[in-house]
């Protein structure tokens, strides 16, 4: 059978449609995502718990979710903690009582655009001012003279690698760190391969705010269910309070902009990885075992990087083989236990 041919204007007619039928598609991506921005779930009654336990303040006109227990009577010791990416303070609370039996005091927050806190549109969210963040939280809360122990997981390694860095330089209102234990945060830039979706979304330009309205509770919990081990999987309701963290207050159409402390982490490296570097201040890595095909970073080349970059007062965990990426979730008491022989270690 021959081809069909078309004259010169049949080529145009063509064309036309064609052309008209990426305009129609083009109109429906954004109807459709606006249809699809359907409202925040509630609270459930353990994540209404939380969040009525807290409290708030100001940073900058924005109002900033923290929560803090006061624990071992006796003790002056005081422990912040840094949530990771996407999620909120909110992963702390397996091991939230276990900690108040240590420290006299214990502290967590919600980063700007995470959890409770405020999630302002058409920001430039930035790892710099998120470590102003908790400095101002410190002074807020009386503690700016204090030595301050943090334990920090995923987005808060590098937030914490900002304030030591501050630390020890000496910056004008900056944290003293006592002691510093990151987890499973991708603090070497050539170790982190970052998941497609986000590659998408904090690269697409004037396309991402389109497709932060396209996630839905279905896609996230199918990307993030990846990142636990096949053994240690969150409940269904364990990923709705999750997801209804980022909804809570639009979070869902920050998360491109948020996304950009991925390139942040390289452009700042020599900074970040140079604090870890040459500080004196005690710190332990703390990394999961489990490493399946869709892992954030590999831990194997992390902990080496680590060790390299820390050859003297290295200290290292890793947990056990079915922990993955949250292990403060999957296995509290472990890594509870594994905290607590660092901070008794000095």
């Amino acid at each position: 059978m021959g081809r069909v041919r078309f004259s010169g204007r049949g080529r145009d007619r063509v064309r036309s449609i064609r052309e008209w039928w990426l305009h129609v598609g083009l109109l429906c991506i954004p109807l459709l995502a606006v249809y699809l921005h359907i409202p925040p779930p509630q609270l459930s009654p353990v994540l209404n718990t939380w969040h009525s336990s807290g409290h708030f303040f100001t940073f900058r006109g924005n109002n900033i979710f923290y929560k803090e227990s006061v624990g071992v009577v006796g003790s002056s010791d005081v422990l912040l903690l840094l949530h990771g990416f996407p999620t909120s303070s909110y992963d702390w609370y397996k091991i939230w009582d276990s900690l108040t039996q240590r420290f006299n005091r214990v502290i967590a927050l919600d980063f700007l655009g995470f959890g409770f806190s405020d999630k302002p549109r058409l920001h430039r969210y930035s790892i710099f001012e998120q470590a102003s963040v908790v400095e101002a939280l410190v002074a807020h809360l009386g503690l700016s003279e204090q030595r301050i122990n943090i334990l920090s997981h995923d987005y808060g390694d590098t937030v914490a690698l900002e304030l030591l860095y501050r630390n020890d330089h000496n910056r004008s209102g900056h944290i003293t760190i006592n002691s510093l234990c990151l987890s499973n945060g991708g603090i070497f830039p050539e170790t982190h391969y970052p998941r497609f979706v986000q590659k998408v979304l904090k690269d697409s330009g004037f396309i991402s705010p389109v497709l932060t309205r396209l996630i839905n509770f279905q896609l996230f919990s199918r990307g993030i269910r990846d990142v636990f081990g096949p053994y240690t999987q969150p409940t269904e309701a364990e990923f709705w309070d999750m997801w209804t963290g980022i909804r809570f207050n639009d979070g869902n159409l920050v998360i491109d902009s948020i996304l950009q402390y991925i390139n942040q982490r390289l452009k700042h490296r020599e900074r970040w990885v140079g604090a870890l570097t040459s500080t004196s201040t005690p710190c332990e890595y703390t990394h999961h075992s489990y490493c399946g095909t869709k892992c954030w970073s590999c831990y194997k080349n992390e902990v080496c990087e680590y060790l390299k970059t820390r050859p003297w007062r290295s200290t290292v965990s890793v947990l056990d083989e079915h922990v993955s990426h949250y292990p403060q979730l999957e296995d509290p008491t472990g890594f509870f236990n594994a905290y607590l022989s660092f901070i008794n270690s000095f």
